[in-house]
């Protein structure tokens, strides 16, 4: 088929997924994987081979990420049991000061979005918003979307996240340099789109805002002083994954590959086993630390697991997707044709990713979604980083985040603002922290 009737399939399948999620509230598992059907039959991939090509892309997607996103939910659930999260807020008030909420919920975002989703940790830090403004005597909207935004950054750009992990295996990045980099990309842009955004758009007092309602903070219980966890033993729990991985990266450009000792840090730096050690600490530091036994551990573990269900079959349908886009030849024919277009693959990739997010209102299915489609541009521009390609993804899943994202409705009613409210800040200030992602990765892309 030539490019006009490839980019046809293509746009008919995110049409249909499109159709699918929002108008008929399909789940998105069920959406991609018809829409996967769509382009098979479409593009008469030979019937024999359809079930053996989606059967390949749902266990080389899952098969690598399940025990990350399972691992990753425990640590999460931890943090919140332990009082780790709130142990952050008031050590980080005391530090920097109440004149700066802002900037310590984004970086508090940062910190504890790493081993949960963005719903997840936006449901477990949104308490926090309540102390935190009042501690500072301002907005909760003002400290809130900061929170929102930067959570959303760490859920798009930074492994071990299930999407950040699931586009880097995609694009085969080298995860530890999508973290160092990632890094360098999250930070301004949390900054600019959420804490500056925050500081010059929002009020430090609105009137126009509801009356807080007991229904608003959810079932969070604030701990006492001493019955918290410590800073130092918080903080390196929660990063020592990311640690672990970054320091693997490292040593591959210090020490040679043969060596005993490289092997040993392959192993060690893997993201499995590097989630397998945070959490084994974690249980010990966050847990038999603070007085939990066995079966509260267990109580713990067994629980985190349920709410990850859902992504675990919309990366798996993703993945399925993404294979029949190849196999069918819709992806790699698309790429050569977007290779000869005067646009940066970069910005092809961020801005493919931001429209399906706008579309679809899933981040995670915007980039797995966009990661089958840019993945032939690798091939057709060798100088190109997958890890760039895979921070752009990132970074355009971040923007346009509206009503047809949960989150969006998640910090309405949590924040118990309006919807055009929603719209000035949420929306506005995800899309300023998009682009600037981009404009980052983008001065990456000259050294990298």
């Amino acid at each position: 088929m030539g490019t006009g009737p490839l980019l046809v399939v293509l746009l008919i399948a995110i049409a249909v997924i499109v159709l699918l999620i929002v108008k008929v509230k399909m789940h998105p598992s069920l959406a991609l994987l018809l829409a996967a059907f769509l382009v098979a039959f479409v593009t008469r991939v030979p019937l024999g081979k359809i079930s053996d090509i989606l059967e390949k892309g749902v266990g080389d997607t899952l098969g690598f990420l399940t025990l990350i996103i399972g691992f990753g939910a425990v640590l999460g659930k931890l943090l919140e049991v332990s009082g780790g999260a709130q142990r952050l807020a008031h050590s980080m008030l005391k530090a920097f000061g109440k004149q700066r909420a802002t900037i310590i919920m984004a970086l508090l975002g940062l910190i504890c979005g790493i081993p949960v989703f963005v719903e997840v940790g936006f449901v477990l830090l949104v308490p926090l918003v309540f102390v935190v403004a009042k501690e500072a005597g301002i907005s909760r909207l003002k400290v809130g979307i900061p929170l929102a935004t930067s959570l959303m950054v760490v859920h798009c750009i930074l492994p071990p996240h299930p999407a950040a992990t699931a586009i880097a295996g995609t694009l085969h990045a080298d995860i530890g340099m999508v973290i160092l980099l990632g890094l360098c990309v999250a930070i301004p842009s949390v900054l600019v789109g959420g804490v500056l955004f925050a500081h010059f758009a929002i009020p430090a007092h609105d009137s126009s805002l509801q009356e807080i309602t007991e229904g608003g903070l959810g079932n969070f219980v604030e701990k006492d002083e001493k019955d918290l966890p410590g800073f130092g033993i918080t903080l390196l729990t929660i990063l020592l994954p990311l640690l672990i991985m970054v320091t693997r990266t490292i040593c591959e450009r210090l020490i040679p590959a043969d060596t005993l000792a490289m092997q040993w840090i392959n192993v060690i730096g893997n993201p499995i086993s590097a989630l397998t050690i945070a959490l084994l600490f974690a249980y010990f530091s966050l847990g038999l630390n603070r007085g939990f036994g066995i079966e509260k551990l267990q109580e713990i573990t067994d629980g985190s697991f349920g709410p990850i269900g859902g992504i675990l079959l919309i990366i798996g349908a993703g993945g399925a997707f993404n294979a029949v886009l190849t196999a069918s030849g819709v992806a790699p024919g698309l790429a050569k044709a977007f290779a000869h277009l005067p646009v940066s693959p970069v910005i092809l990739a961020w801005l493919i990713a931001l429209i399906l997010h706008f579309a679809v209102g899933s981040a995670t299915v915007a980039m797995i979604s966009a990661a089958g489609i840019v993945l032939p541009m690798l091939s057709a521009n060798p100088n190109l980083s997958p890890a760039i390609l895979a921070l752009a993804i990132g970074a355009g899943a971040i923007g346009l985040t509206h009503v047809t994202d949960s989150l969006f409705w998640m910090v309405k009613e949590y924040l118990q603002i309006s919807v055009p409210q929603a719209y000035k800040t949420l929306t506005v200030g995800t899309t300023i922290t998009s682009v600037v992602a981009l404009c980052m990765t983008l001065l990456l892309s000259l050294v990298v």
